[in-house]
């Protein structure tokens, strides 16, 4: 007997397959410069994150809450370059800064009053000493965990299982693992995400599950004199967005003092997107190191790290921290103008006010159609996630039913709603979207529910 879910699933691919010959239909121009590219680059594309199946879109422009590709196709844009465009595309006041600054010059390897302007408002942000710039959130987190191994004196990290901290080798683990091992088999967390990792770095890197304290507490007592630094999102967005528990950070934090642990939040995500300090001021808890990139530039590469000033001025004392480009007249200039006359706050407010209005509408829907899911309100930030109840871990994600977001995504795509590509995603909200837009995609929504119940 088919079950009520089966024939969920059922219906749903049936639905992707009908919406992916429409999607080949719509982007001609797409796959052709595919077959191009795929001549040059590895998947045809600049980042292997950008792959998609039968191939990626290929944009040409970008004005306000909207994109076009390359066949002039508009979207409404809710990828936003992955959560880096908070500010929306081509905004007035950081393009006049951009052009302001390249007619002055884009980069000279020394730093410019720019640059510590904005080294003085990420530290207001977020409740920081001192910063150091780097050029993406890779950087950020692969500095980071080098200080916090080299203040503390112990060379092992801990992280969250199934979070993804950049592509340095050591945190390039239990991003994706497997969920079979049971006990007494493999360690999922052992094996790494990309081959050419030596399989010796997996000794320096261990895992425990997020929002659980006694596992944490258990790692810590065990392994405390060899954990060096632990590095977290403190909102986990690796696999939708996992809200920590009530309690949990601060469990976290009283946890890594205890036992000498540097504690590194990984903003990349949340930071100046759930708040205009991020997830440390959303959730008043201090980490201590902090690490940036994404929407702090305004669509210019642009990352940081930065914390208590005992620690980072461990780089005045042997610890590496360097880059031609950190802290560029471009990038300052374009994430200064983003921070200060852009991400202010009344467009904080109306982010809120934006996204509370996506994920209930999203949320109404689905409950009105019957489709078991969950939305998430996060500022600028927030998810449909087709599992019947909130994510508390990763553990929780095999059971995210990925035919329902599969014909989703290219159902919403071929009608002008442009999304993050994998069940594990966000959608991300810029300050130059509209209540149309939002009604727009809510309506997009509506119209996959009542086609999937048919």
């Amino acid at each position: 007997m088919v079950t009520s879910h089966e024939a969920i699933d059922a219906r749903a691919d049936a639905i992707r397959a009908q919406e992916v010959a429409a999607f080949e239909a719509r982007t001609r121009a797409s796959k052709t410069l595919y077959d191009r590219a795929e001549t040059s680059m590895p998947f045809g594309v600049t980042s292997s994150f950008q792959a998609g199946d039968p191939y990626p879109i290929y944009l040409a422009e970008g004005h306000g809450s909207h994109v076009v590709d390359i066949d002039g196709n508009d979207y409404i844009d809710f990828h936003n370059g992955f959560g880096s465009m908070a500010v929306g595309h081509a905004h007035p006041k950081v393009t006049e800064a951009i052009i302001k600054t390249a007619r002055s010059g884009t980069q000279f390897a020394t730093t410019t009053e720019t640059a510590v302007r904005f080294a003085e408002e990420l530290k207001r942000r977020f409740n920081l000493e001192k910063i150091r710039f780097t050029n993406s959130g890779t950087e950020s987190t692969m500095d980071a965990v080098r200080l916090g191994r080299a203040a503390s004196g112990k060379d092992i990290l801990l992280k969250i299982e199934g979070s993804y901290h950049g592509h340095h080798d050591a945190v390039m683990f239990s991003v994706v693992p497997s969920l079979d091992s049971g006990d007494g088999g493999e360690r999922p967390w052992s094996v790494p995400f990309s081959k050419g990792i030596p399989p010796d770095t997996a000794k320096y890197t261990k895992i425990v599950p997020f929002n659980d304290i006694p596992a944490l507490e258990q790692m810590l007592t065990d392994h405390g004199d060899e954990i060096g630094a632990m590095i977290l999102e403190p909102v986990m967005m690796n696999i939708g967005i996992v809200l920590p528990k009530p309690g949990y950070l601060e469990a976290v934090r009283e946890l890594c003092t205890k036992h000498n642990v540097v504690l590194i939040f990984d903003e990349v995500k949340t930071g100046v997107t759930i708040a205009a300090g991020g997830a440390t001021e959303y959730f008043g808890v201090q980490p201590d190191l902090v690490c940036l990139a994404k929407s702090i530039g305004g669509g210019i590469p642009t990352g940081a790290f930065g914390g208590r000033a005992d620690l980072m001025d461990e780089i005045e004392h042997g610890v590496a921290a360097l880059g031609t480009f950190n802290g560029n007249p471009l990038s300052a200039a374009a994430g200064l103008a983003a921070l200060t006359e852009v991400l202010t706050p009344d467009g904080y407010e109306h982010l809120r006010a934006l996204g509370t209005r996506l994920a209930t509408g999203c949320k109404e829907v689905l409950d009105r159609h019957g489709i078991p899911a969950v939305t998430t309100d996060l500022g600028c930030k927030g998810s449909i996630t087709f599992r019947d109840k909130p994510l508390e871990n990763y553990r929780d994600f095999k059971e995210v039913d990925g035919s329902l977001f599969e014909a989703y995504w290219y159902w919403v795509v071929n009608r002008g709603i442009y999304q993050t590509p994998g069940k594990e995603e966000q959608w991300t909200i810029s300050v130059q979207h509209s209540e149309a837009d939002i009604d727009r995609s809510i309506e997009v929504l509506a119209e996959y529910c009542e086609a999937i119940n048919k």
